[in-house]
């Protein structure tokens, strides 16, 4: 596609400008982007020029995993943060995640018991040797998660499912009587499978359903930072197998149980062979979950499909992954488009591992890993925290962090980053049961994705980490359009039904 002025050419997309157009070889469709030149998820018809040109053809009869979701975590930190600014503000952060006109989140995440994105530790079980549980208590919940969680399900048309995951059991419960590292104690593995059993029931009471849990967040531990304790895959797995899985099932939960929920890298593949090794120790395992920390550039695609591979049909999730070790730029759009970030392992990561850990661009952070993980079998993309404030908290171990949203509840001010732009182009387009799809492509350095939706309407998904435009050739059957996609830009395009 040549250009035709020296810097924009003005291309009208005649196809949906032109809704009474009968040519039949022309692709219905919609186009939707965020760039850092300043589009946020805006519908586009006026594209750049582009001295080259992309062909992708869309193979709808490739069928790969079925999608459970996107979306974000209803974690203690963010819901005292809502309950800190306007209840105009609140209503407005709340629908631009789950409401009609924004994101409308599908899956989301919560922890059991504090986590370090909480104001303080604390369990549901607070007296200690209460082994049948007769104290247990979600009170703490009920002044920040739960009523979080209760007027996102009031806004999503759909609603959403919630996954919840403990960072540590009481430490009553735990060798070391810490809140920080240990391993729960034999004698007490049937008090802590009790544990999530009654968490269903007192969350249910209060009209929220569990939809999964992850048995144990990170459970090779975080150096003892902050709330953990830690597994080996043997342990786990026994722990599943003979307590919480009969337990759940005993009590008549349907709930599914995610193992691992650490980095997908090498030890991903150690724990699926343990998990998966026969039919009878998979049995309670309906997935695995995993977290994105890493690596800021590799998203271990070989690692992904060892997964699907020893575990076809089950669930694959990345259930956190947050701009970590870094404080939120307020109303600075062009460092979330930057090659300026660093995470934990800029300064922390073994030599050997260092070069896994190179400054990065946030957004392009975000879209290579998801556009990654789909087209490597996960079905399911879950952010953490959904709200923080200018300092990247409230965190009570300061391991400040990113959220797509930022706020100033003094000021009362709300800060839409692109990162929130950014998960929406999946969120918002890609619908739960939807079918990934085929595709071809000619160019390595676009990367792409595409699923159909249950109402038979398509999503691809481009991501463009180059400087300059790139002309787009789309092709479904005998149909086909043309547009392009700005420099360092990701775009979705929607079809509708063929």
């Amino acid at each position: 596609m040549k250009a035709i002025l020296p810097n924009l050419i003005i291309i009208f997309f005649t196809i949906f400008l032109m809704s009474g157009c009968t040519k039949s070889t022309i692709l219905n469709v919609e186009v939707f982007e965020t760039s850092a030149s300043g589009n946020h998820l805006s519908q586009i018809s006026v594209f750049p020029a582009t001295n080259s040109v992309v062909k992708i053809s869309i193979l709808p009869e490739k069928k790969f995993q079925t999608i459970t979701g996107f979306g974000g975590s209803f974690t203690e930190a963010s819901a005292f943060l809502l309950n800190q600014v306007s209840k105009g503000n609140r209503k407005k952060i709340l629908e631009a995640y789950f409401g009609e006109s924004g994101a409308r989140y599908s899956l989301t995440r919560t922890h059991m018991n504090s986590s370090d994105f909480s104001l303080g530790n604390y369990s549901y079980a607070p007296v200690e040797g209460d082994v049948e549980l007769n104290h247990f208590s979600i009170e703490e919940d009920l002044n920040d998660i739960i009523p979080m969680i209760k007027d996102a399900q009031v806004l999503s048309k759909e609603g959403f499912k919630v996954i919840s995951s403990p960072w540590t059991a009481p430490p009553w419960m735990k060798d070391n009587n810490d809140w920080r590292g240990g391993m729960l104690l034999p004698e007490y593995y049937d008090t802590w499978a009790l544990y999530f059993s009654k968490y269903i029931d007192a969350y249910r009471t209060e009209g929220i359903d569990i939809w999964g849990f992850t048995v144990e967040n990170e459970p090779l531990g975080n150096d003892s930072n902050w709330e953990s304790m830690h597994y080996t895959p043997e342990m786990m797995t026994e722990f599943v197998k003979k307590h919480l899985g009969p337990k759940l099932k005993a009590d008549g939960h349907d709930v599914k149980i995610l193992g691992f929920d650490q980095n997908r890298d090498e030890e991903l593949k150690k724990w699926a062979d343990v998990m998966f090794a026969d039919e009878e120790v998979s049995e309670y395992f309906d997935g695995t979950a995993v977290h994105w920390y890493a690596s800021t550039v590799e998203y271990f695609p070989e690692a992904l499909q060892y997964v699907t591979r020893k575990s076809p049909g089950k669930h694959l999730i990345n259930t956190e992954a947050c701009i970590d070790a870094q404080v939120p730029r307020w109303n600075d759009d062009t460092w979330y488009w930057s090659k300026e970030a660093t995470d934990w392992g800029w300064d922390w990561a073994p030599e050997e591992q260092k070069h896994l850990h190179p400054k990065y661009v946030p957004v392009f952070r975000y879209a290579r890993d998801i556009i990654g993980c789909l087209n490597n079998g996960v079905d399911g993309w879950v952010d953490w925290n959904m709200v923080l404030d200018r300092q990247g908290g409230p965190n009570w171990a300061k391991n400040w962090c990113v959220a797509p949203v930022i706020v100033d509840p003094g000021q009362d001010e709300v800060y839409f980053t692109p990162l929130y732009y950014t998960l929406a182009h999946f969120s918002r387009y890609i619908r739960p049961g939807a079918v990934r799809i085929g595709f071809k492509n000619s160019d390595e350095n676009l990367m792409v994705t595409a699923a159909q939706n249950p109402d038979g309407s398509i999503a691809v998904i481009l991501f463009n980490s180059e400087e300059e435009a790139k002309g787009i050739h789309l092709i479904l059957n005998e149909k086909s359009v043309e547009s392009s996609i700005s420099g360092k830009a990701i775009q979705t395009i929607t079809i509708q039904k063929p």
